[in-house]
């Protein structure tokens, strides 16, 4: 069974920055192969996608995020990032990672609060 494991949450004040990490255990191939995507769920909110990326590395970002956050993957590590910059008090909410089409057992994702 693949595991999704999300780090690198926390507090920070508007306009800091943050850079979570998904350790993916799953065969190199299958991961290199694999459309990734960062997904975030604020209290009350359904589950969105924020960020994705696929095996060819065309990348999208929901509007709320373009231009503050960047996703990337690394092959060679099965682990996916997200940098997020200039956060915002609505950016706050649990960050979890999965395929694109969210096939793979959820992770317990990483909590991220923005506030002064």
């Amino acid at each position: 069974q693949v595991q999704l494991v999300e780090s690198g949450g926390g507090s920070v004040q508007p306009g800091g920055s943050l850079r979570l990490s998904c350790a993916v255990s799953v065969s190199g191939i299958i991961f290199r192969l694999a459309a990734m995507g960062w997904y975030r769920q604020a209290p009350g909110k359904q589950r969105e996608l924020v960020a994705g990326i696929t095996s060819g590395g065309t990348i999208n970002y929901a509007d709320s995020v373009k231009g503050r956050f960047t996703i990337s993957k690394d092959n060679a590590k099965s682990t996916v990032y997200l940098q997020m910059n200039s956060l915002k008090p609505e950016d706050t909410a649990v960050y979890y990672c999965n395929t694109n089409d969210a096939r793979w057992t959820w992770g317990q994702g990483t909590q991220v609060t923005v506030s002064s």
